[in-house]
C-alpha cells in the first residue's frame, strides 16, 4: 500500500504542477482515506466533493456551538439602578 500513496502522491504533485487543482484535491482527499485505513478499491470510489474541512482558528472547545444572533429590531432591556432599594 506504501507504494500506492507514494504513487498517488507524485500524481498529486503533477496534477498541481499542471494546475490540475481539482485533480490534485482528489489524489489528496484519497491519499487521506488509505492512510486513514479504508480499502483501496472504497478510497478509489469514494465521493469527497462535499467534505468541509475544518478551516484555521476553529479549533478547540467550544467552536462547534452556534452562534446567536438577536432578532432584527431587538434592543437589550435597560440595566436595573443599583443605588435603588426595594420596599418589602
Amino acid at each position: 500500500m506504501t507504494e500506492s500513496i507514494e504513487t498517488l502522491r507524485q500524481q498529486m504533485e503533477a496534477a498541481a504542477a499542471a494546475m490540475d487543482f481539482e485533480t490534485a484535491s482528489r489524489l489528496r482527499d484519497r491519499i487521506n482515506l488509505l492512510r486513514g485505513g479504508a480499502a483501496e478499491d472504497a478510497a478509489q470510489v469514494a465521493d469527497t466533493a462535499g467534505l468541509t474541512r475544518q478551516q484555521p482558528g476553529a479549533m478547540g472547545l467550544g467552536t462547534s456551538r452556534q452562534r446567536v444572533e438577536p432578532p432584527k429590531g431587538w434592543k437589550p432591556p435597560k440595566k436595573p439602578d443599583l443605588m435603588v432599594t426595594r420596599k418589602r
